[in-house]
């Protein structure tokens, strides 16, 4: 008997050792995800876009903040036939508060201010692939 209150022991403190390791890589995970601020300081603004996301290492779990007038300026998710052509549907996806916080899938992503004609073929209009 005594040797099985020493193998439940050890059992117990495997499965310790085991929950806290996955605790400290979950909180890794989450600690490595990230916010981009879309146009950097000056945020979703009347300007071109299309070169902000160059140079960036997008993930899966980080997020974008766009940052607006939201009387001067919207966020609408796109396919990537739609960010080409500058033209969303009625039923797409739309943003419109002023401080957006879009968190990123695996994938392709492709936004657009789609609020005032003109916007997007002027530049405003993003396409981010996270890993």
């Amino acid at each position: 008997m005594p040797s099985q209150g020493r193998r439940g022991s050890a059992l117990v403190a495997a499965a310790v050792a085991l929950a806290v390791c996955l605790s400290s890589a979950l909180n890794f995970e989450v600690a490595q995800a990230r916010d981009y601020r879309v146009g950097g300081a000056q945020g979703w603004t009347n300007g071109n876009f299309v070169r902000w996301p160059k140079g960036k290492n997008f993930r899966a779990g980080d997020t974008l903040v766009f940052k607006y007038d939201a009387e001067q300026y919207d966020v609408v998710v796109v396919t990537q036939a739609q960010y080409r052509r500058c033209s969303a549907p009625a039923n797409a996806t739309a943003y419109h508060t002023g401080n957006d916080r879009i968190k990123l899938a695996k994938g392709h992503h492709f936004f657009m201010c789609n609020i005032f004609p003109g916007h997007c073929k002027a530049g405003m209009r993003i396409a981010v692939k996270a890993m």
